[in-house]
């Protein structure tokens, strides 16, 4: 297969951490995430870093430039020559213009649709063991005894962003900011580029089977190249 870039769009909690695991590991590319690149650039003290770093530490956000320019820059190096797939970015219809106007291309765009009444069932019904880390899911993944560890026997704690009010403020933020992209990257984007610049988009249903949703996508995948 020629080089492949991939992005990943869907709510919080449709499956998209997953999916990129098992992605990444089937094609041989590099996962583009501009958390790591953040932390990676302001710990090496690069200058995109020290610049983030004055953002960072003055509580603000990091401006599109300064992420655009690190994004850039990350997928220069030599793991990103046979692709990448892109995680948690662009967020927002500024990014992915400035994305275009950068020259970062992609060449598939995967949508991963889920209702926001499951991803809320999905997310909230999550219990932690807070020592280990260890997850359960009240339906999906339930512990021996209710609300209890399995190895030890301590409480289960559900986690504060995991709680509905919060996933509902994080799907209202999603569809207001990031699911604008889903019309970008199906129409508006074939007025900023031409040919095979432009990505092909796929919709895949994040309902079932966590393995039979990773065939679905990569099928849609090789059988776009």
């Amino acid at each position: 297969m020629s080089k492949l870039r991939l992005m990943l769009l869907g709510g919080p909690g449709a499956g998209k951490g997953t999916q990129a695991q098992g992605l990444i590991e089937y094609f041989k590319i590099p996962q583009i995430s501009t958390g790591d690149m953040l932390r990676n650039a302001v710990s090496k003290k690069t200058a995109l870093g020290l610049k983030a770093q004055e953002y960072m530490n003055a509580g603000q956000l990091v401006p599109d430039d300064v992420i655009i320019a690190m994004v850039k820059e990350r997928l220069q190096a030599e793991d990103c020559q046979h692709g990448y797939l892109l995680d948690g970015f662009p967020r927002t219809l500024i990014q992915a213009k400035a994305m275009v106007d950068a020259g970062i291309g992609i060449d598939h765009v995967i949508e991963i649709q889920v209702p926001d009444a499951e991803i809320i069932k999905r997310i909230c019904g999550r219990r932690v063991h807070p020592a280990s880390g260890r997850v359960y899911h009240v339906d999906f993944q339930a512990p021996k005894v209710a609300n209890l560890d399995d190895v030890t026997g301590e409480p289960l704690i559900q986690r504060d962003d995991d709680k509905e009010d919060v996933i509902r403020k994080r799907l209202a933020v999603y569809h207001q900011q990031t699911a604008p992209l889903i019309d970008f990257y199906q129409h508006q984007i074939k007025n900023l580029v031409e040919g095979d610049q432009i990505p092909k988009y796929d919709v895949i249903q994040g309902l079932g089977d966590v393995a039979n949703i990773q065939q679905q996508i990569i099928h849609q995948i090789e059988s776009g190249k």
